[in-house]
């Protein structure tokens, strides 16, 4: 008697997996993420100080706990968010991956691109980031890589124009 064949899994999300080099996110970009937590733990940490000062209830204690075990964990989830982005680029398409739970592929074509920003806040500026936006006909398609160093961001900004020209339906 003759064993079934072995199933090949299959993963949607990591297409041609040996064929494709994901090129991942600058660290610093999980230095500004973290930056946004801390803002955040400790805004919410005076407010619970604050309602102790006037109320001067026991529960606050309780409340300083968990915001704090809320900080943690999401300090902890905003460096694997960072760490689980990455993008690939093609002959013919940028792809883009990035999520935890809800994990997202996008491939863009370079013939669909109609154009390409260049973005970098205050905090990215600091750190020396900047994040890469491509645009297309479909408000759904659109893709971004953030955390870029602003020498590669300038590199994939001038590299994804070039080929949407090249290609002669976008940019």
């Amino acid at each position: 008697m003759s064993e079934p064949p072995a199933r090949t899994v299959v993963d949607a999300l990591e297409p041609w997996p040996d064929t494709v080099t994901w090129r991942p996110l600058s660290s610093r970009l999980i230095i500004v993420h973290l930056i946004g937590v801390a803002t955040w733990t400790v805004v919410l940490l005076g407010g619970l100080l604050a309602g102790r000062i006037i109320g001067g209830q026991t529960a606050w204690l309780w409340g300083m706990a968990a915001v704090l075990a809320l900080g943690l964990w999401r300090a902890g989830v905003a460096v694997r968010a960072v760490r689980a982005w990455g993008y690939a680029e093609r002959d013919n398409d940028l792809l883009v991956r990035h999520g935890l739970v809800v994990r997202h592929l996008s491939i863009v074509p370079y013939a669909r691109m109609q154009y390409v920003d260049v973005t970098a806040g205050p905090l990215e500026r600091a750190f020396g980031l900047a994040t890469v936006q491509l645009h297309t006909a479909a408000a759904a398609s659109d893709a971004r890589v953030p955390g870029l160093p602003p020498d590669e961001a300038a590199r994939l900004r001038d590299r994804l124009t070039a080929l949407g020209e090249d290609r002669a339906e976008g940019l």
